[in-house]
């Protein structure tokens, strides 16, 4: 029997918007792989890679993905057992409300899935077709 829609609605909603400020112990991280059992190995935006755990109310709810972005809650290195740093708090689904934030990491520039006015960008167009002339 799968999970009532309020619940995943809820998760759903919450996850849409974002904090109005984060507390000392969190930080917003980029998925870098998933490691499997709910575990993912993240980057911090000083380059310091981390494994968290997606807690039980994401789980097939929500979908993490590699080169998403997420925000976690670490644990102090003296609370630690085992490998794992931290815990995923949200997951950031809407990016544009996320990056107006003032906390927002510069270290995390635009992803290239996002629409952008560059004109020079070649994602997701065609190689440059060979004349025939040049033979």
């Amino acid at each position: 029997m799968g999970r009532p829609k309020r619940d995943v609605r809820a998760v759903a909603e919450a996850t849409t918007t974002p904090p109005d400020q984060l507390a000392p112990s969190q930080s917003l991280a980029r998925v870098v792989k998933a490691e499997g059992s709910n575990h993912y190995a993240c980057a911090l935006p000083d380059q310091r890679s981390v494994l968290v755990e997606l807690p039980a109310r994401f789980r097939n709810t929500i979908w993490v993905r590699r080169g998403g972005y997420v925000l976690v809650e670490l644990i102090p290195s003296d609370a630690r057992n085992g490998k794992v740093e931290g815990e995923i708090v949200n997951v950031v689904r809407d990016e544009k409300a996320w990056r107006k934030q003032s906390y927002w990491p510069a270290a995390f520039p635009l992803s290239p899935y996002e629409d952008s006015e560059d004109e020079d960008s070649t994602v997701g167009k065609m190689p440059p077709s060979y004349s025939d002339d040049e033979n």
